[in-house]
């Protein structure tokens, strides 16, 4: 089953850029997935064990890290890559 999550974090923390850089550095590694970067948040795209494996790995890192921190995740279940959507009319 295909996949895709939005991802933010929110490491509540003085010097919060470089916990983010690296975690998104730790996605990018995985090459069963696809990943997404914008100003906002990260999109990651692929099947779901792989995609849940990775997220679970790399969250558990960040927040032994740095447990002040904040993940806020949607989940779809569906490809939404390179879906066309529409806004509401």
């Amino acid at each position: 089953m295909k996949v895709s999550v939005d991802i933010s974090m929110y490491p509540l923390h003085e010097d919060y850029c470089q916990p983010i850089i690296e975690f998104i550095a730790a996605l990018e590694k995985e090459p069963s997935v696809q990943i997404e970067r914008n100003s906002m948040s990260t999109h990651i795209y692929g099947n779901y064990a792989p995609v849940m494996a990775l997220l679970n790995r790399e969250m558990l890192k960040a927040l032994q890290t740095l447990p002040q921190t904040v993940f806020v995740l949607k989940l779809l279940g569906t490809d939404r890559q390179k879906a066309n959507i529409r806004a509401c009319e």
